[in-house]
């Protein structure tokens, strides 16, 4: 596809839309909305636009439709797939003034919310009224719910209630054509045409941009245990993880921490709650959440004598809140400890959890035939495992060519073997859409960019993402 320059006549075009201390093209601006926390790269837009409401984003649509000029949607820019850069330059629409909670009702547990509202903003502000809202990925202090919405983004709590799209209900999106729509309706139950609001949820900007947010709340639980497990086997670690499960139990987070994550993590925060013994590989994390204390202390107790099977160390009970807050600041910090301590790519694996041993051990003798190092951490209880290549001793070449490449499809293709796929959280964004062809097959693939065309016949949103 070939696009448009932006022209002086279409820059005032758009300052009428959206008024001239709203359009940035400085060198300055540029660089900032031209990068994500994807890796090092930069690619700078033409311009970037901060528009306020669903008219002004039609309009501006309306423009670059006609004059076939590219248009990237950017929230809060902490996506790790790529899905924010504008690769062909154009317009950036960043979405952060659109950053209202517009309405909380406690009668019908729901809300409606602006795309710009930070995830932790938002989750806070329910937790006062008694509610929840689950979803958390590490980044929810920064993170917007709209670029949430974009990835389909998840977090520790998944593995208990679900991954973003299980808390959407209905969504206000600009088509790339201009036009407004609603994609479903405020009811817990919805079997009225196809599903617009799921298609939605995950698409990464590519079909629409997303102006207001209808989700559904929960009860807060009224109480958390949270104990941290020191496995002296990686591949006990991963085994644990389906046996807690299969005993009956059901944690609201369950998370892997390899040795090297935890103890560069423990460096880079300044922290000493962990006694990390020479022997350990790995620890669990696993909290239990509800409203009964009596059932929950009986239920981590079980846990722990469950665990007590393995070959581990001593088992650390949060005793305070304090220490709980102390642990999981270690566990959401992992990837800028990692980012700072070494050049990495991270790949977002998901398998069935009960093929977490294969897909680690298999992990690791790539990384030996590759002479790469990998660090593995996350959220191991809904099997989606966090993978960070290092690039060590590998030349420039190997790294940034086909070498680390076909590591790197190496792992995704034993995802596919495993029943799992090539992102359970991150999306494809720009980074990882030429493994598309891996886990899915050219009928499939033409299908989805058959829907990619019917709702952008001009290409002009979020060109050169998921399917290139």
């Amino acid at each position: 596809m070939i696009y448009n320059k932006i022209t002086p006549l279409i820059i005032e075009k758009l300052k009428q839309i959206v008024g001239e201390s709203y359009i940035f093209f400085d060198s300055e601006s540029l660089a900032a909305y031209g990068h994500d926390e994807t890796e090092k790269l930069l690619f700078l837009p033409e311009i970037v636009i901060k528009p306020r409401t669903a008219k002004e984003i039609g309009a501006i649509l309306i423009i670059a439709n006609y004059e076939l000029i590219p248009v990237t949607p950017r929230g809060a820019g902490t996506g790790l797939s790529g899905g924010a850069l504008p690769i062909y330059g154009g317009i950036i629409i960043s979405m952060e003034r659109f950053n209202q909670i517009l309405e909380i009702d406690e009668l019908n547990l729901q809300a409606t919310v602006e795309p710009g509202v930070i995830n932790e903003v938002f989750q806070n502000a329910v937790i006062e009224l008694g509610l929840f809202y689950p979803p958390d990925p590490a980044s929810k202090g920064s993170c917007f719910i709209g670029g949430n919405v974009a990835e389909s983004a998840g977090g520790p709590k998944c593995v208990k209630y679900g991954t973003t799209k299980d808390y959407i209900l209905n969504l206000e999106v600009v088509l790339p054509t201009g036009e407004i729509i609603l994609t479903g309706a405020n009811t817990l139950k919805n079997a009225t045409g196809y599903n617009l609001t799921q298609l939605m949820v995950g698409s990464e900007g590519t079909l629409g941009i997303v102006t207001k947010i209808f989700v559904k709340l929960l009860p807060y639980p009224k109480h958390n245990l949270l104990i941290l497990v020191p496995f002296r086997s990686l591949d006990e670690a991963c085994s644990a993880v389906s046996q807690v499960f299969r005993e009956g139990f059901i944690p609201s987070a369950m998370e892997l921490m390899e040795r090297d994550a935890l103890d560069w993590v423990m460096r880079y925060v300044e922290s000493s709650i962990v006694k990390l013994e020479n022997d350990i590989q790995a620890h669990l994390l696993i909290e239990l959440d509800g409203n009964n204390m009596e059932v929950l202390l009986n239920e981590i107790e079980a846990i722990a004598t469950l665990m007590g099977k393995y070959n581990i160390a001593d088992i650390l009970f949060a005793e305070s809140d304090a220490q709980k807050k102390e642990l999981w600041k270690l566990r959401r910090n992992i990837n800028e400890a990692v980012t700072s301590n070494a050049i990495s790519k991270e790949q977002d694996t998901v398998v069935p959890r009960a093929e977490l041993p294969k897909l680690v051990k298999g992990i690791k003798k790539i990384g030996e035939n590759y002479n790469i190092k990998t660090v593995c951490y996350g959220h191991a209880g809904d099997g989606n495992l966090h993978i960070r290549i290092i690039k060590g001793d590998l030349s420039d070449e190997q790294w940034n060519g086909q070498y680390i490449k076909k590591a790197i499809a190496e792992i995704f293709l034993l995802c596919k073997q495993l029943n799992g796929t090539i992102s359970g959280e991150h999306g494809i964004g720009l980074i990882q859409q030429e493994y598309m062809g891996i886990v899915f097959s050219e009928k499939a693939l033409n299908l989805q960019k058959g829907i990619k065309k019917a709702f952008d016949p001009n290409s002009i949103l979020n060109p050169g993402k998921m399917f290139g």
